[in-house]
């Protein structure tokens, strides 16, 4: 075990023993009055092996409501939660399939990443963790009573994946209107991505991961509801800029920033406004914003 290692599973056992579940909270009502939301980055993922239904849970034990996870597509067409496009880092890949580099997401099937250990490379107690589908993940946020920032990753990759992600959002209860319009937010790295979502879902709140030009902004409005950046290329101005223009629904444009993992700079972030931070240590960034 890692010292990083060592010392996440050190905090989880302080930090969620004692912890009581929060009420939750409706993402538009919230914001810089009552301090930004907290999004757990990959679910928990300082505390339990990210993008897994451990952290999932370990979101949960810590009174987080809002998860955010990513999802690509594998060989089979099958959605599942994993953030690289290549496997090497978070499985146990390269050994279970020592011919396969360079263990891209799309290169295997469904079946194939369902063999894979998820949970070792964090440390022993997540030995044999799994890589999600995207339906066994929703199933357990539903569970939890959680709420969803997904992440459309690397769209270009895989054709089709914005219908397809509806498609599963739809036939798991997650297109109808309390989901909608309070627990579930889409958001990309592409632009054109976000676009699609909006144009086959208008219901749907959405965001563009990014920071683009304030010039800019006024045709990313017209898609969009959210502009995340990283929290390195902000300052109060930039928020503020964002936030004077109205989303594709017709309210102000939110910026909710990442990663940001510490209480200065989740004050700092805080201070400019911001409505909400995406965090792997999300207990960490609500005790300094409230």
């Amino acid at each position: 075990m890692s010292a990083r290692t060592a010392t996440a599973s050190a905090a989880v056992a302080a930090l969620l023993g004692g912890c009581v579940l929060l009420p939750a909270t409706q993402a538009q009502a919230a914001g810089p009055k009552d301090g930004p939301v907290v999004f757990a980055h990959r679910g928990a993922s300082a505390y339990a092996p990210e993008n897994t239904l451990a952290a999932v849970d370990a979101a949960d034990r810590l009174g987080i409501d809002w998860v955010e996870n990513d999802v690509q597509l594998t060989k089979d067409g099958v959605l599942v939660v994993v953030h690289d496009t290549t496997l090497g880092r978070t499985t146990d890949a390269e050994q279970v399939f020592p011919g396969r580099a360079p263990w891209a997401v799309k290169d295997l099937t469904a079946a194939e990443i369902a063999r894979l250990d998820a949970g070792s490379w964090f440390g022993a107690a997540y030995a044999g963790a799994r890589v999600p589908t995207l339906t066994q993940y929703l199933h357990r946020v539903e569970r939890n009573r959680q709420k969803l920032l997904l992440e459309i990753k690397s769209p270009e990759t895989y054709p089709g994946i914005e219908r397809e992600t509806l498609r599963i959002l739809r036939e798991e209860g997650w297109l109808d209107r309390g989901h909608v319009k309070h627990r579930l937010i889409v958001q990309s790295f592409g632009a054109e991505s976000v676009k699609t979502v909006h144009a086959q879902r208008p219901d749907v709140v959405t965001g563009f991961l990014g920071t683009p030009a304030v010039a800019d902004l006024p045709s990313y409005a017209a898609f969009t509801d959210q502009i995340n950046p990283s929290h390195s290329t902000i300052g109060a101005d930039y928020v503020a800029a964002v936030q004077k223009l109205k989303g594709a629904h017709g309210k102000p444009l939110q910026v909710n920033t990442w990663t940001v993992n510490d209480a200065v700079n989740a004050a700092k972030v805080a201070g400019f406004g911001v409505d909400g931070i995406i965090t792997n240590n999300p207990d960490v960034v609500r005790d300094a914003t409230r």
